[in-house]
C-alpha cells in the first residue's frame, strides 16, 4: 500500500457510536464524552507504526516506560471484582504472555476475559480480527465491537495519549479506562488482588513470596535489562557499537543463568516465582526468533545452554499455564512480518524444527 494512502487513512480516524458493557451511568457518560473527544485528526502514526520507530543518536534502542500504572486493590479506585476487568494481549508479545501465564496459574479465567490481537502489527498498530481478517486466530474487541485496532482503546482512555499502543492492556469496564499497561505490575496484581475471591488452592499460589522477594527483585533487574530487553536492544540497534554493547552482555547473562539453573527446576528457591515467568517468555522465543531475527547468534538455547533449555522445556511441557500461553505461529509471524526495519521482505523462516523439543 502506498505511503500516502496509509497516512491518509491514519489521518481520517473516526470512531462510531458503540455498544459498551457498562455497570454504571457514569462510565457510559465517560465513554460518550471520550468518544467525541477522540474523534480527532491528530496523526498518531508515530505511536502506532513500528516502522517509524526511532533509536538514540548512537543507534541504541531505548524502551519507553509504561504510562498507565494503576493498581487493583481493595481500598483503591480499582477494586477487585469478578467480571469488571478485561485483558488485551498478543500471543506474540513476551510482555503480554507474562500476564496470560499469571492469569492461568491463579485461576482467573472466569474473573477477567481476554481479547487477542492479530500478530500483524502494521502501520496502525495491533489489529483486532475485524481489522485483520487474514489472521483467523484473533479476536474482535467484545467490549467495543467496532474498534479495529488497539490504539482506539488507548485514545478512548486518553485522547491526548502520547506513548506507543502496546500490549498487555488491563481495561476497567466500569470506569471505561486503562488500569495498567505494565506487565510486571499486572502479574503482581493477579498474584494477590483477587485472593479473597478465589478457591483456597488458587489463593495459596504465590509467585512473589515474601521470603524470596529480595532475591526475585535482584534477578529481575539484571534479567530485564540484559536478557528480556537485551534481545530488543540487540535486534533494533542501528550501529555496530550499539549492537555489540547489547549482544555481549546478553550472552554474559545467559552464561550466568546457565550456572544458576544447574540441577534446578526454578530460579529462586524450590518454587515457581515471577522470576521464572519473566525469563521463560524470552527463552521460549530465543531460538525461533531472537537468534536469527535479532542477531542474537553467539549460541542458541537448545545447543548452547542445556540447563536453560531443560528448565524451559520442563515449564512448557509440565505446566499448561506456560504451554497454552505460547503460540509459535503468532510469535514468528509477528516478529518477521511486523518489524520491517529488521526484516523488510517479511519472509518468515521455516525453522527451527521442532519449535521446542520434547523432554
Amino acid at each position: 500500500m502506498a505511503v500516502a494512502l496509509i497516512r491518509s487513512r491514519l489521518l481520517m480516524v473516526s470512531i462510531k457510536p458503540l455498544t459498551v458493557v457498562s455497570s454504571s451511568p457514569r462510565s457510559s457518560l465517560l465513554y460518550h464524552t471520550r468518544t467525541m473527544t477522540s474523534t480527532s485528526t491528530k496523526d498518531v502514526s508515530s505511536q502506532s507504526d513500528i516502522g517509524k520507530m526511532r533509536t538514540e543518536a548512537d543507534g541504541s534502542f531505548k524502551r519507553a516506560a509504561s504510562s498507565f500504572r494503576n493498581f487493583i486493590e481493595n481500598d483503591g479506585k480499582f477494586t477487585p471484582e469478578k467480571g469488571r476487568y478485561h485483558l488485551y494481549v498478543s500471543y506474540a508479545c513476551p510482555w503480554a504472555t507474562r500476564t496470560l501465564i499469571a492469569r492461568k496459574l491463579k485461576g482467573l479465567e472466569d474473573f477477567l476475559a481476554v481479547s487477542t490481537v492479530s500478530p500483524h502489527m502494521g502501520a496502525q498498530g495491533w489489529p483486532f480480527k475485524n481489522g485483520d481478517p487474514s489472521w483467523a486466530d484473533a479476536d474482535d474487541d467484545t467490549e467495543h465491537p467496532n474498534f479495529q485496532h488497539l490504539k482506539e482503546l488507548y485514545l478512548l482512555a486518553d485522547p491526548n495519549y502520547g506513548g506507543r499502543f502496546t500490549v498487555p492492556v488491563l481495561w476497567d469496564k466500569k470506569l471505561a479506562t486503562i488500569v495498567s499497561n505494565e506487565s510486571s505490575e499486572i502479574i503482581r496484581m493477579f498474584n494477590t488482588a483477587f485472593n479473597h475471591l478465589l478457591p483456597a488452592d488458587k489463593a495459596a499460589i504465590d509467585i512473589y513470596p515474601e521470603a524470596h522477594r529480595q532475591e526475585i527483585d535482584s534477578i529481575n533487574e539484571w534479567v530485564y535489562d540484559t536478557v528480556n530487553n537485551g534481545v530488543y536492544k540487540s535486534g533494533f540497534a542501528q550501529s555496530q557499537a550499539a549492537y555489540e554493547n547489547a549482544v555481549y552482555p546478553l550472552f554474559k547473562s545467559l552464561d550466568r543463568l546457565e550456572e544458576m539453573l544447574k540441577g534446578k527446576d526454578y530460579l529462586v528457591g524450590n518454587t515457581l516465582t515471577e522470576a521464572d515467568i519473566r525469563l521463560f517468555v524470552t527463552t521460549i522465543r530465543f531460538d525461533p526468533v531472537y537468534v536469527g531475527h535479532f542477531k542474537c547468534n553467539l549460541r542458541d538455547i537448545r545447543h548452547g545452554y542445556p540447563n536453560i533449555y531443560l528448565w524451559t522445556r520442563k515449564l512448557y511441557w509440565n505446566n499448561d499455564a506456560f504451554k497454552s500461553s505460547t503460540k509459535f505461529d503468532h510469535i514468528k509471524e509477528h516478529y518477521y512480518w511486523s518489524q520491517t526495519l529488521v526484516n523488510p521482505s517479511r519472509v518468515v523462516p521455516a525453522g527451527p524444527v521442532p519449535d521446542i523439543e520434547p523432554l
